[in-house]
C-alpha cells in the first residue's frame, strides 16, 4: 500500500515539475520579414561560435576539433542570396577556410544551402545581447548553434542556451573552448589568413 501511495506522489510531482519547467517561447526569426532587408541587414557581419547542443553527440562530432570559429554573413549578388565564409581554428592549431551560400525563401521560415537540398536552418532570437541562435537540420541530424557578436558572452547567455536546449531534448552540449589565437597583450583573436591551397600567410586581428 505504502510502495503505491509513493508512487502516485512521485507521478504527481513528476507532472507538477513538468508544468512549471516547460521550454520557455523563443520566438522564430521569420526568414525576409516584413521588409526583405530587415533580416540580412540586421545579421551581417562578424559572428564567433560560442557553443553548440544537440539530441546525441554524435550530431556534434563535427565541431569536436574545433577550438574556435568566426564568421562572416555578407550580402550576396541578389538580395534573397547571402554568402557566409568562416576561419575554423582546430585544435591542433591549424585554421581551415570555409563557405556557404545561404538562400532566403519569402513566406518560409528556413534558410536553404546551396548544394545541400536536404539542409535546412532556421534562426532564432536570443535573450542575449548581440546574440543568435540557429537550428540546422539535416539527414539524420539536428543541432542548435549559439552564436554573439562577442567572442566572450556573458556566462548567462551559455547557460540559458544550454537549459533551452536541454528543454528541447538536447541534451548534448558542446562549449567551444577558445583556447587558441588569443593575443593576451592586445585582447585579441587572431585570425590567420590562409591561401586556397590551405598554406598559412599572415596574420590579423580580429577586432
Amino acid at each position: 500500500m505504502f510502495q503505491r501511495v509513493w508512487a502516485a506522489l512521485l507521478y504527481l510531482c513528476g507532472i507538477l515539475l513538468n508544468s512549471v519547467y516547460q521550454c520557455p517561447e523563443h520566438p522564430q526569426l521569420t526568414a525576409l520579414g516584413v521588409d526583405e532587408k530587415e533580416l540580412p541587414e540586421r545579421h551581417l557581419g562578424q559572428w564567433y561560435f560560442i557553443a553548440g547542443a544537440a539530441p546525441t553527440k554524435e550530431e556534434l562530432a563535427t565541431f569536436e576539433s574545433v577550438d574556435n570559429i568566426v564568421f562572416n554573413m555578407a550580402l550576396g549578388s541578389t538580395p534573397t542570396r547571402l554568402q557566409l565564409s568562416a576561419t575554423m581554428r582546430l585544435k591542433n592549431g591549424f585554421c581551415v577556410p570555409r563557405k556557404w551560400i545561404y538562400h532566403l525563401t519569402e513566406g518560409s521560415t528556413h534558410l536553404s544551402t546551396e548544394g545541400r537540398p536536404d539542409m535546412k536552418t532556421e534562426l532564432f532570437a536570443s535573450s542575449c545581447p548581440g546574440g543568435i541562435m540557429l537550428r540546422e537540420m539535416g539527414q539524420g541530424y539536428q543541432r542548435f548553434l549559439l552564436y554573439n557578436r562577442s567572442p566572450h558572452p556573458p556566462e548567462k547567455c551559455v547557460e540559458e542556451f544550454q537549459s533551452l536546449t536541454s528543454c528541447l531534448d538536447s541534451r548534448a552540449f558542446l562549449l567551444i573552448p577558445r583556447n587558441q589565437g588569443y593575443d593576451g597583450t592586445r585582447g585579441t583573436w587572431l585570425k590567420v589568413v590562409m591561401s586556397h591551397e590551405g598554406t598559412r600567410m599572415s596574420y590579423g586581428l580580429l577586432r
